[in-house]
């Protein structure tokens, strides 16, 4: 009976208190005991064992680095936090190298959904900065990125609008404007 509760995976708890006390042992665990769900998410897009490890390493690392610094909340299971940090790595891995990443076969449904709603928050916090910056530039350039960006008027509407004489006008007032809106942006970071 012992052996069997040895092998298997720790609670959520136990990793977190086994990695701020430094224990090997649960960090042995902690490798076997999600690398499997892992190991299928890659293999079921575009990635082979090799790529598997590495990236789990690199979750593994991680979660690690966040428990250690202190600042580690787990919102969800850890088995879902690990899964979505792995994936996020993946992806990226999958962008840097080409356009594979178009259709992600996703392991569990309910992970998907879990990383949409982290995506749906980052953007929201996104969004209420790049409000900010916006109302910061002032016009012309708030209404032409706008129009641009949210309403998505065409270049010749904006023309139109503001009463350029050409498109090639309006072109280069919105890319002055997005380079305030960019240095406004990281401004407020």
């Amino acid at each position: 009976m012992n052996n069997s509760l040895k092998s298997s995976v720790p609670t959520d708890r136990e990793v977190i208190l086994g990695i701020l006390n430094n224990s090997a042992d649960t960090l042995n665990k902690l490798y076997k005991g999600y690398y499997a769900m892992v190991l299928q998410f890659i293999l079921n897009n575009n990635g082979d064992e090799d790529d598997a490890k590495d990236v789990y390493q690199e979750a593994i690392i991680i979660l690690y680095n966040k428990v250690k610094e202190g600042n580690f909340e787990l919102s969800s299971k850890l088995k879902t936090y690990i899964y979505s940090v792995c994936r996020r790595i993946w992806l990226k891995k999958l962008n840097l190298n080409s356009k594979k990443a178009g259709n992600i076969t996703d392991y569990e449904d309910v992970f998907a959904v879990e990383e949409d709603v982290e995506q749906h928050e980052e953007k929201d916090a996104a969004f209420v900065k790049m409000q900010s910056a916006l109302d910061h530039l002032g016009e012309p350039c708030k209404t032409i990125i706008q129009d641009f960006y949210i309403h998505n008027l065409s270049m010749q509407d904006i023309c139109e609008k503001f009463g350029y004489t050409n498109t090639d006008n309006a072109k280069t007032q919105k890319y002055k404007c997005l380079q305030r809106l960019k240095k406004l942006f990281f401004q407020h970071q």
